[in-house]
């Protein structure tokens, strides 16, 4: 089996026995964003506290 589909099964073992599609759809797209930004963070595509703090600074700007 590979892994997203263990994955999924993971997920769905640990889901209440009434959970509904859209829980399910939810808890599978967190966790494929979790995995996208682990990623991320192994290839070096991050960016510094000091870089996000100047980032926000200009998107909350008056």
């Amino acid at each position: 089996m590979n892994a997203a589909k263990e994955e999924v099964m993971r997920i769905l073992e640990g889901l209440p026995e009434d959970a509904s599609f859209d829980d399910i759809q939810y808890h599978i797209y967190v966790r494929q964003k979790i995995e996208h930004g682990l990623e991320d963070v192994e290839a070096g595509r991050t960016v510094s506290e000091e870089e996000f703090d100047r980032r926000m600074a200009k998107w909350l700007e008056p």
